[in-house]
């Protein structure tokens, strides 16, 4: 495994810790794919850091626990403003 790669996945993997962020959130703030970020914080962790893996993992299992919920709030979300919007078109209609 090149050097890059194992500072990049400890550098993720402490970020993950410290900020408790989504793994979509760690790949945009880092540059790079979400599977990338998932197979380095689930493959390439546990071999370069065993206890921050253990600290990843936990992380990561209660954002898996709570994603129902977070999808349909993104839904929720949605459709609010989805219908603000037909709302003003309706209103520009009649005037």
């Amino acid at each position: 495994m090149h050097d890059y790669i194992k500072e990049r996945t400890i550098k993720i993997g402490r970020c993950i810790v410290e900020t408790k962020q989504t793994v979509r959130t760690i790949a945009k703030e880092f540059g790079v794919s979400k599977s990338t970020v998932h197979k380095d914080l689930t493959e390439r962790l546990p071999e370069i850091n065993p206890d921050l893996a253990d600290q990843v993992k936990h992380i990561l299992e209660y954002h898996k626990s709570i994603r129902h919920l977070r999808g349909g709030e993104a839904t929720k979300i949605k459709y609010k403003k989805t219908s603000t919007k037909k709302r003003e078109v309706l209103a520009a209609g009649k005037a």
